[in-house]
């Protein structure tokens, strides 16, 4: 086993560690606060925990951004990596769940997806599929800088993605939810 693929079994065992954390901290929470429906039981927004809520998303995504800066050498790769860590630690975050709780019971059950940028509201479906595809475009980043093929997209190449991504992130988004998101006083 080279050097690289042993990083990705290191960073995926990270992941799944990571996913269990955030899984269980989501049970204790719905028991705290009495969720049995993350879409039909929420609780009355408190923007104490909202603000906290925002802050604990932020920190995952500067964590997995972290390990994969480390693990990596150039920038394809550190990207690779992160990317790689982020869709094991989705994926799994699923499945730690279904394993604490019995919840999802199907991929297509509702979830409170993601705050950050705004809320997101979908099936679990939607974030296990791009999940997926951010664990084998981040080993082919990965993989691809190991055996000298460089990956250099174009700026069209770019807008495609930044197209796909908000086709997939954007309809989910709720503007019902956005009086949610912590704001400055005045």
């Amino acid at each position: 086993m080279n050097g690289k693929t042993k990083s990705l079994l290191w960073i995926g065992l990270f992941a799944v560690a990571m996913a269990y954390l955030e899984s269980a901290v989501v049970v204790y929470l719905r028991r705290l606060y009495g969720i049995n429906d993350p879409i039909q039981a929420v609780p009355p927004f408190n923007p104490q925990i909202g603000a906290i809520e925002f802050g604990r998303e932020a920190a995952t995504l500067v964590m997995l951004l972290s390990v994969g800066w480390i693990a990596g050498k150039k920038f394809t790769s550190r990207l690779g990596f992160a990317v790689f860590a982020f869709g094991i630690w989705d994926i799994f975050y699923y499945i730690w769940l279904r394993v604490f709780i019995g919840w999802p019971q199907t991929l297509l059950d509702p979830d409170l997806l993601f705050l950050i940028p705004l809320p997101r509201w979908g099936p679990v479906l939607l974030p296990v599929l791009v999940s997926l595809l951010m664990v084998f475009g981040g080993a082919i980043l990965v993989l691809s800088e190991e055996h000298k093929v460089a990956i250099r997209p174009t700026f069209a190449d770019w807008g495609r993605w930044l197209a796909a991504s908000c086709s997939c992130c954007m309809p989910s988004c709720q503007t019902r939810f956005l009086p949610c998101l912590p704001t400055r006083k005045r």
